[in-house]
């Protein structure tokens, strides 16, 4: 796996170095200290994932990955930085993850892990004609990027332009509509079973039959129940063999 580091305090680049080195199996193939000479770079060689300093010279990182975001090959992005200011912008750019200054090891080393999972599952799906099913999302708690498997997910609630998501211990505002949000789940998990709601079907514990020939279901692990809206209970029925 071959990575760059966007980094222009030599300090903190090469304590991350040292990190992803001792870590990790990744390959670090170049250290940029400026914005300009990254874009240079990608035009010509391809990485598997920059970890990319927000406030660098010439082009900042957000610009820099939003330019970056327009590759046929898009690498993974993990966003370091002292700012926690810059996390929604991340979210927004779907960076893999958003590591703040200074750095925790604890929290370098899962990063790591997770990231060097989510190549493998990438790469070793390129053969298949098949699209690869996004195992994790990312969640936003806190002005932190959370990367969360889609299968901790319980359910997802509209609230006006923002969804509320929900696990089993936790619970997340994201900034965007049910609609888009539940576009980046897989349907073969995640039912929207009303206009307010998005259910993971693997977590229904109960259904139980409601007024208007509609249904009510409860999820295990959680005191909540999840209406299910009369235009959608055909489709459940089928979806749950009822």
């Amino acid at each position: 796996m071959k990575v760059i580091i966007v980094e222009d305090e030599i300090l903190a680049q090469q304590e991350l170095s040292w990190l992803i080195k001792t870590h990790s199996q990744m390959d670090i193939v170049g250290t940029f200290e400026d914005g300009l000479d990254v874009l240079k770079y990608l035009q010509h060689n391809k990485v598997d994932a920059i970890f990319l300093d927000i406030n660098i010279p010439s082009l900042d990182g957000v610009l820099l990955a939003q330019n970056i975001s327009q590759f046929a090959h898009k690498p993974f992005i993990v966003f370091i930085t002292a700012w926690k200011e810059h996390a929604v912008e991340a979210f927004e750019l779907e960076a893999f993850d958003y590591i703040l200054k200074p750095y925790q090891e604890s929290r370098i080393i899962s990063m790591l892990q997770k990231l060097e999972t989510a190549w493998q599952q990438q790469t070793g799906s390129s053969a298949s004609p098949a699209p690869r099913e996004n195992a994790t999302i990312n969640l936003v708690k806190d002005e932190r990027i959370i990367v969360t498997s889609i299968h901790d997910i319980y359910y997802a609630e509209a609230h006006e332009k923002m969804t509320f998501v929900y696990t089993k211990r936790e619970s997340y505002v994201m900034p965007m509509n049910i609609t888009e949000f539940c576009s980046k789940l897989p349907a073969a998990h995640f039912f929207r079973c009303h206009r307010s709601y998005c259910v993971n079907l693997d977590k229904i514990r109960e259904i139980e039959p409601w007024f208007n020939n509609t249904y009510i279901v409860r999820l295990r692990d959680l005191d909540f129940q999840v209406p299910v809206s009369r235009s959608k209970v055909k489709e459940f029925r089928q979806l749950m063999h009822l």
